[in-house]
């Protein structure tokens, strides 16, 4: 259409960029519009956006004809925004998260816990395609995975509808989840996901919703949904709702291997062994000073529901000790993720041998991962190559 027109084709490859990229408020944003209007600094402009005046003869009179190629490309550029056609499908990469250190602080009146952790997103992640249906209804999900429920006690369901009780958007969708991260491993794959199910009906309805907005609503879903409206490293207390943004801590390179077992911890039976008098007593705010002047050690990677957690599930302690032993220097921190279940080994994408030449961790996930961030108004991307393994089903075809 715009070589039709007479548009240059490196304008008009310009003007075809895909708006999914664009970042709120609007799919074709004013700041993009903006970059149309000439204001002679090009050399293409230089050179072609000089008024042309003729002078012809009609009825003795003197007429100015002016052709104007700066309003021409204005006039281009509203009509290609006011033409664009919605968004109807968008695939997005949904990351978990690690807690380099977890400290509990206090039991609070509402029974929940108070706690002060460095939150970091990684680059182990699922990945979510969201198409709009033509129900306005009810939203369908499909998954790879088998264990996984399909209806709003789904928290990718929960916050669509939460998203349209919000809003009084009447989207539905259909969503199909390519799972990689296991479930009950202590990681927030299920926080995120809620969390990227509300980015995605945020684009589709044009961004209805500021980030801010979509943060503070999140945490009616759960504690750790908000901490992926961070830019991917935040320092967060309360119940893990109090989101701080941090520059990142840590260098993006430093590997890490991710284990876990295929038993899960019960979060509500691991909150429910601890005690509070047994926990550490180092000042959360010191270890963050702690990891960003010296980075991560063994002694900084705090976790004080690991002592629970090992009483709900044994084998899981003898994993990290095992891990620790058969280290020898590869690993510069071993720490258990959240409430479990899952070990990380900071410093080495390669797990101990051991886990592949025992029976006893024949069927553990296994997966590689590195630190990851996201720009400001746009949403994580997926690493160009990932290594995952695990006992998941394969993958099935995703939505049309």
């Amino acid at each position: 259409m715009l070589a039709a027109l007479g548009v240059p084709m490196a304008l008009s490859q310009f003007l075809g960029h895909n708006p999914i990229l664009q970042p709120c408020p609007n799919l074709f944003e004013n700041r993009r519009v903006h970059s149309l209007r000439t204001h002679g600094s090009s050399s293409y402009f230089n050179s072609k956006s000089r008024n042309v005046s003729v002078m012809v003869s009609a009825n003795r009179k003197q007429v100015e004809i002016v052709y104007d190629p700066d309003e021409r490309i204005n006039k281009l550029a509203d009509k290609v925004e006011n033409e664009a056609p919605p968004l109807s499908r968008l695939s997005l990469f949904s990351p978990c998260k690690i807690n380099v250190f977890l400290r509990i602080t206090n039991k609070r009146e509402d029974g929940f816990h108070d706690l002060a952790s460095l939150f970091h997103v990684i680059s182990l992640g699922d990945v979510i395609k969201f198409s709009l249906s033509p129900s306005k209804s009810k939203d369908r999900l499909s998954t790879n995975v088998s264990g996984v429920p399909l209806d709003d006690r789904n928290l990718i369901i929960k916050a669509l509808n939460l998203y349209r009780k919000k809003t009084g958007s009447d989207n539905f969708f259909w969503i199909h989840l390519d799972k990689k991260v296991p479930t009950g491993a202590g990681l927030g794959g299920g926080s995120s996901n809620a969390a990227t199910a509300l980015w995605a009906a945020n684009q589709f309805n044009g961004c209805l919703a500021t980030e801010k907005e979509l943060q503070e609503w999140s945490s009616e879903i759960g504690s750790d949904v908000p901490f992926f409206f961070s830019q991917g490293a935040a320092y967060c207390t309360g119940r893990g709702e109090v989101v701080q943004n941090i520059p990142p801590p840590v260098p993006f390179d430093i590997p890490m291997v991710l284990i876990k077992p295929q038993q899960a911890c019960s979060t509500a039976e691991v909150y429910k062994r601890l005690q509070l008098d047994t926990t550490s007593s180092v000042d959360p705010l010191k270890l963050l000073e702690r990891i960003s002047v010296n980075g991560i050690s063994q002694d900084v990677c705090i976790n004080d529901l690991e002592p629970p957690a090992f009483q709900v599930l044994p084998s899981l302690k003898r994993l990290k000790q095992r891990v620790l032993a058969a280290s020898r220097g590869q690993y510069d921190a071993v720490f258990m993720s959240g409430s479990g279940s899952t070990i990380v080994g900071i410093g080495s994408p390669d797990p101990p041998q051991f886990v592949y030449d025992d029976n006893e961790y024949k069927d553990v996930f296994l997966s590689e991962a590195n630190f990851l961030t996201r720009e400001e108004n746009h949403w994580y991307r997926e690493p160009s190559s990932r290594s995952a393994s695990g006992p998941s089903s394969d993958f099935s075809q995703s939505i049309p």
